[in-house]
């Protein structure tokens, strides 16, 4: 791993994304109506508001199909069940399964060295009696409305029939959401973490290895906000029309941290939070006015860091 890199230990993103006309969080339908999922959030003035939001874990499946597809292209090591994206992803390979280790430690170690979309996502070996977790190096909040800006609207809509004449012929109406608003995200990425058994404390891949992870990563967290997906994306594909915010990194063992862009002060506060933590210089707080300057951002800690080696001196 090349010494002129500097050490991250973990990067923490809080913005506001402004998307037009976008149906990213049906969850259901009654009738024929689509709905959009709502939810509860109270404001520093403990007022509460219900808002339009996208979950966490549609986002946090967005950054994995990213990583996903990098991975493939990249040759990076990926078991049976993630070599085709599939849901069940390591409990999908049986060899595997077949060879699983008697102790949680050396279980962790095989699927480390595995695969590369295991190691950062996370997952949950599940096989009889036994239940072994590897906790994801990603955690992204609810991207959720700001009160008093963002709407959801309905649209009538009717599926074309050529020949309208008949009984046996039908021509289905239905009604489809559209959400346009400014939403706020948050997430958090703990770096140190790629390649490292939680379990025996150890890193189980080589330094170059976790290097070429950490890239494929932080790259797959940049797609995610710049192609989001969802659902409907064939005929409401979201105008994205902003994304401003901070980019805070930490490089030694003390946290990036994150205040919610629901608060309209929340810049300030992760700068001010960043000083009060931070003596020697270890946390880097970058803005952001828009995408464009996002992406500059992102590249530039893609380009200049490696992950941090916990246990090591100077990471």
């Amino acid at each position: 791993m090349s010494d002129n890199l500097k050490p991250i230990y973990s990067l923490s993103i809080c913005g506001r994304l402004t998307l037009e006309l976008h149906s990213l969080n049906n969850e259901g339908g009654e009738g024929n109506q689509t709905m959009t999922r709502t939810v509860a959030v109270v404001d520093t003035a403990g007022n509460v508001h219900k808002v339009n939001a996208i979950s966490g874990d549609m986002f946090k499946h967005i950054q994995a199909e990213h990583f996903y597809l990098l991975a493939r292209e990249n040759k990076m090591p990926l078991c049976k069940g993630c070599e085709t994206f599939r849901a069940d992803r390591i409990l999908g390979d049986a060899e595997f399964l077949k060879d699983l280790p008697d102790t949680d430690s050396a279980a962790i170690t095989n699927l480390l060295k595995k695969c590369a979309l295991e190691d950062t996502e996370g997952t949950l070996i599940a096989r009889g009696a036994r239940s072994i977790p590897r906790k994801s190096v990603a955690e992204f909040s609810w991207v959720v409305g700001l009160p008093d800006k963002v709407r959801t609207e309905s649209y009538f809509h009717v599926r074309y029939a050529q020949e309208r004449g008949g009984e046996d012929v039908s021509q289905p109406i239905f009604h489809r959401p559209a959400s346009s608003g400014v939403y706020a995200s948050v997430a958090n990425f703990e770096l140190a973490r790629i390649g490292f058994n939680d379990v025996s404390q150890t890193y189980a891949i080589a330094d170059d290895e976790r290097l070429r992870r950490h890239q494929t990563f932080l790259r797959s967290v940049l797609y995610t906000y710049v192609e989001p997906a969802g659902a409907m994306r064939n005929t409401q594909n979201p105008h994205i029309l902003n994304f401003e915010g901070v980019v805070t990194a930490s490089y030694g063992v003390l946290p990036a941290p994150t205040i919610s862009p629901l608060a309209d002060d929340y810049k300030e506060q992760v700068q001010a939070v960043a000083r009060a933590l931070d003596g020697d210089g270890k946390l880097e707080v970058h803005t952001f006015a828009n995408t464009a300057e996002f992406a500059a951002v992102m590249q530039k800690i893609i380009q200049e860091t490696k992950p941090y080696q916990l246990f090591a001196q100077g990471g």
